[in-house]
């Protein structure tokens, strides 16, 4: 199979008979069942698999010509390279048969977090993003990401839609339209850092671990730059999930990954908001339903913010 699936993810019975097998003999039992989460948009498999001996395990694989194996690929290498202390799982290995490459990975046992204001989830990952962002990132890491450019620095849109605004275009955005585009422009010059960015933190690409508590999964889109990329990426989730834009716009003000450069993370915040502005009007991507409806709240959600840092 060289091509996604139309919708949806890949299943454990699309893996060639072979990989399937050598995963088998790698986790030392065979796999009685298999659950693949809710969220998310790629269309690789992406599954928790239960072995006969009781054990779990999480398997993301797809054939080799699938991009998306080298961003597992990619993601396996930086899982390799964290330092202690990370809240990620651990990577358990890596497995090639039949032109299939298949990246294994400890299982997490618990959901998604709750980020909204009645859970304490959202408060325990703002304390993560501090923890993260304090300090910079161990060589072992820089190396492991410097081998793909970095997406968070290319995030654009407002351009585009400068050029030729879209007659629905949401009034915030086009009495700001200059100014965000103005903004966007002056992103990849401050989007350089030296610090641990996991780059797509949103509530489905976190589980609340019974035992390690809130833990970061999907991490192939990590790069290093700024402290505020990972925080401000997670500022619009939190309004998605219930909390209002002025108290955010707070957090965001006082927490300390962004207060020290509130510049670069309004920057950013322009850059990815035009990102999401654009992209959810084309049209749905094969293998990814629902990406284009999200994108389409999360750049409401993105605008409102910007609305207390443009001034």
């Amino acid at each position: 199979m060289s091509v996604p699936p139309t919708t949806g993810r890949l299943q454990w019975t699309d893996v060639p008979t072979i990989l399937r097998a050598r995963l088998e003999d790698a986790l030392g039992s065979p796999v009685t069942d298999t659950v693949t989460p809710s969220g998310g948009f790629g269309h690789q498999l992406a599954a928790a698999l239960t072995l006969a001996d009781g054990t779990r395990a999480f398997v993301k694989a797809a054939p080799d010509g699938d991009p998306l194996t080298d961003a597992n690929v990619y993601e396996a290498a930086v899982l390799d390279a964290l330092p202690p202390g990370v809240p990620a799982p651990e990577l358990l290995g890596i497995h090639r048969a039949a032109d299939w490459t298949a990246v294994v990975i400890a299982h997490l046992d618990g959901p998604h977090p709750d980020l909204s204001p009645a859970s304490g989830d959202a408060e325990q990952t703002w304390v993560l993003l501090d923890r993260i962002a304090s300090r910079p990132a161990p060589v072992p890491y820089t190396v492991a990401v410097s081998t793909r450019p970095s997406t968070t620095a290319a995030l654009h849109g407002w351009d585009e839609l400068l050029a030729d605004p879209p007659a629905d275009l949401a009034p915030a955005a086009r009495d700001h339209l200059p100014q965000l585009a103005e903004l966007e422009v002056a992103w990849p010059a401050l989007a350089h850092g030296d610090r641990i960015v996991h780059g797509d933190l949103r509530a489905d690409n976190m589980v609340r671990d019974h035992h390690l508590g809130v833990t970061f999964v999907d991490w192939a889109h990590a790069t290093t730059g700024p402290a505020c990329i990972d925080a401000a990426s997670l500022a619009p989730q939190l309004i998605l999930a219930g909390h209002t834009p002025a108290d955010i716009a707070r957090l965001l003000r006082d927490h300390p990954a962004t207060a020290s450069s509130p510049d670069t993370t309004t920057a950013f915040l322009a850059a990815l908001t035009g990102h999401w502005h654009c992209n959810a009007r084309q049209p749905e991507p094969p293998g990814a339903p629902g990406l284009r409806v999200y994108q389409h709240r999360a750049a409401a959600a993105g605008l409102a913010l910007l609305g207390y840092r443009l001034g």
